[in-house]
């Protein structure tokens, strides 16, 4: 072979290059990088290192994490030119699992990885949240960040390592990435806050939150709690920032080492200043005239500003060099600019309200008299139609990942049709934005559900938005609580939501918090801050920061002004329905579970199944048994109390303990010389000696007792040592008084 034949074989370490008569063993000729490693350490000691040069090389960028035996192998490609008329970043993240990670097979018929689970979907948003802000705003090629587990270990969960090794990909590139940010999870377990515990520890805190930051300001925030208050959470995150820091002084140690300190040039606007100028002399002050009409409806807002720059492109000659499209962007920017004005200077929103005022709300529950629960809630132009659904043991939700299996007795979906925006959109099953907000609406409510012990359905929510300007998840909250309490479902209380936003000028200073806000209002503000909680303390949260330099005096204020708000929307809500109901609906299902002896499980089931499916095809009731650690668990689910009374009366049989003195209704089974055997409880025979039938003495049963017939007997002993019963039915009759003896006896 020759040189050039050669040469190929070598990109690839350790290929074998053929020269006859001799071998030689080739190293990277082309693709040469050095390997380069960094460490950090979390307060309590334990260490995450990331590695870069070995996997991935054609990558713009790339990076394994690890932590204990969990490792992602993050990488991020950019395109070197614009798409197309973009004005936005096409920025896409996409977590994966590999099965392999944990040593499992996936399920399903292709036993392969497939779409994105639920639970993948939500750690590719956490990522995106976090990393999109810190693109520049003028940067518009296509990009994606994907994420692989490649080793998996619940000491260390990859949730809260997948934005770090995001960001580290993204530091070690050229791509232009204002970062480094990190993410962390933080959690109070046992009054202690903990930085990224592992599983176990993670399912006995009160409060779990995953945080989002730069070295010098929080970006994200997402999370739940256990009624916690607001100075709980504000302790949360300070802790966290100071673990994210040191993550960010890693990535910025590392990508000194690669020299990634360059990043690549690009030009992806195309602007023009004299028209940008001209646009902002001829439209802004109609715009903030329009903006201080203080329209409250959505579409008529949206035409009166629409009109504005329609007008504009229509007085404009045919044979004009303007860009119709760069000067709708530059509108918009003019149109933003003025709303922001009216908050700053006026202390007034789009919709004429004031920065702390809540829309109008009204509340309908039992609407739907076919479901177990139902409620219609509807805060301004948002409203969202929730109901409820009492299912079996098997309808709980299977949950099969490489991280995390098991199920779900608790379920909530949120839909987002086209029509509630008055948009035409196809219908094709939920997006991440479902996915996430209904992930939210279910964190919220989860902790008011019965106890697993108390609570022997399955319960499905659905929120379906039939309209939406702002706040659709919050309105979920809302209405998913209400229609729990219409179900009579016995949850802890009611749970409302608000959504928080924020204008801010960072030349003077000023800020001003807003209340309830509207689509508008999130689009154009700088930050989006979801609360809920009940009457006692917050249940979860999410925020989004779109600007630098959120103080934690102004993070609380916010958190405040959320507070009072939520509860105002609580006494709201209160008004129509304070409490559970006191019982289910007359057509919801019946459900009861009962605690059983684990050696009793066989007999309830009987040989083959036949006596659990005796016990449902004569009383029409669902039976699940189950063994929970030492005890059976026996969940029966009947559409009626008849149904449910007599399948409970055949499990309490089987299951009963005879206890002697007792008095049963008993059925004999066989006779024989001696007496007969009587089957006094479900399973359990016992010997009715022919001594025991009656007073007087029998010499045969013939004619006494047939096989089949009904008697009653009390259980008078048992064999310590083989166990048998002895019966006894003379003790129940009348002692037949003594013969006296004669006189010539």
């Amino acid at each position: 072979m020759g040189d050039l034949t050669g040469s190929l074989f070598a990109f690839t370490r350790g290929m074998v290059y053929a020269d006859a008569p001799h071998f030689y063993l080739l190293t990277d000729l082309f693709m040469e990088k050095k390997v380069i490693t960094r460490s950090c350490k979390l307060p309590d000691g334990r260490e995450i290192t990331i590695e870069t040069g070995k996997m991935a090389r054609q990558a713009d960028g790339a990076v394994v994490l690890r932590m204990a035996n969990t490792m992602i192998l993050a990488t991020v490609v950019s395109s070197e030119k614009p798409v197309e008329g973009a004005d936005f970043l096409p920025l896409s993240v996409d977590y994966q699992e590999k099965f392999a990670a944990t040593g499992k097979v996936p399920g399903g018929f292709l036993k392969r990885e497939s779409r994105l689970s639920d639970y993948e979907i939500l750690i590719s948003r956490l990522v995106d949240r976090a990393i999109r802000p810190l693109f520049p705003d003028d940067y518009h090629a296509e990009t994606q960040i994907m994420l692989y587990l490649i080793s998996g270990d619940e000491a260390a969960l990859p949730d809260a390592l997948a934005a770090f090794a995001a960001s580290a990909a993204l530091s070690v590139s050229d791509i232009p990435f204002q970062g480094p940010i990190s993410e962390v999870r933080v959690a109070r377990i046992d009054g202690k806050f903990v930085i990224n515990p592992s599983l176990a520890d993670r399912d006995r805190a009160d409060m779990d939150l995953m945080v989002g930051a730069s070295i010098k300001n929080i970006l994200m925030v997402e999370g739940e709690m256990k009624e916690a208050s607001e100075d709980d959470m504000i302790e949360a995150l300070k802790v966290a920032h100071e673990a994210i820091k040191v993550q960010c002084e890693l990535q910025l140690e590392l990508a000194a080492a690669v020299g990634a300190t360059e990043k690549r040039k690009y030009e992806h606007e195309v602007n023009d200043e004299a028209l940008k100028q001209q646009l902002w002399d001829l439209l802004y002050d109609k715009t903030y005239a329009v903006a201080k009409q203080l329209i409250a409806n959505k579409k008529e807002r949206s035409k009166a500003f629409s009109r504005i720059i329609d007008e504009y492109l229509e007085s404009l000659p045919e044979d004009t060099t303007v860009d119709k499209e760069m000067a709708k962007r530059y509108f918009k920017e003019i149109q933003k600019k003025a709303a922001r004005r009216l908050v700053l200077e006026e202390n007034v929103r789009l919709d004429g309200r004031k920065l702390r005022e809540i829309r109008p709300i009204s509340c309908e529950v039992g609407l739907l008299p076919s479901t177990h629960g139902s409620a219609l809630f509807t805060r301004g132009e948002t409203q969202s139609l929730s109901t409820v659904t009492l299912g079996t043991k098997l309808d709980e939700q299977l949950i099969d990942g490489a991280m995390i299996s098991g199920s779900s007795k608790f379920i909530l979906h949120y839909n987002f049709p086209g029509f509630s925006t008055g948009e035409v959109k196809p219908n094709r099953g939920p997006g991440r934005r479902e996915v996430g907000h209904g992930n939210l609406a279910y964190r919220a409510l989860k902790h008011v559900m019965p106890a697993p012990e108390d609570n022997p359905y399955t319960v499905r929510v659905v929120s379906d938005i039939l309209e939406s300007n702002g706040s659709s998840s919050m309105a979920t909250v809302c209405a998913g609580s209400l229609a729990l309490m219409d179900s009579g479902l016995p949850v802890k209380g009611p749970v409302s939501g608000i959504a928080m936003g924020m204008i801010s000028d960072a030349e003077t200073g000023r800020y001003a918090i807003l209340s309830d806000i509207l689509g508008d209002e999130d689009h154009l503000g700088d930050m989006d801050f979801k609360v809920t909680g009940t009457e006692k303390g917050m249940t979860a949260c999410q925020m989004d920061m779109k600007v630098d330099g959120l103080t934690y005096d102004v993070l609380k204020e916010a958190l405040l002004q959320a507070k009072e708000g939520r509860l105002f929307i609580l006494e709201e809500m209160k008004k129509v329905l304070a409490a559970p109901r006191p019982d289910l609906k007359p057509h919801a299902p019946r459900a009861q579970t009962l605690f059983i002896e684990k050696e009793m499980i066989g007999a309830v089931i009987g040989p083959g199944g036949k006596v659990v499916q005796d016990i449902q095809n004569t009383t029409g009731a669902t039976v699940v048994i189950e063994e929970v650690g030492n005890k059976g668990v026996i969940n029966v689910f009947a559409t009626n109390k008849q149904a449910m009374d007599a399948a409970l009366k055949r499990i309490r049989d089987i299951v009963a303990v005879p206890e002697i003195g007792q008095v049963y209704d008993g059925k004999v089974k066989s006779i024989v010389p001696f007496g007969a055997f009587v089957e006094f409880m479900p399973g359990k025979d016992g010997l009715l000696h022919i001594s025991e039938i009656k007073w007087e003495r029998l010499e045969n049963l013939e004619g006494v007792l047939e096989v089949g017939e009904e008697v009653k007997v009390k259980l008078v002993d048992v064999d310590k040592k083989t166990g048998k019963y002895r019966l006894s039915r003379k003790v129940l009759l009348p002692r037949p008084p003594r013969k006296e003896a004669s006189p010539s006896e």
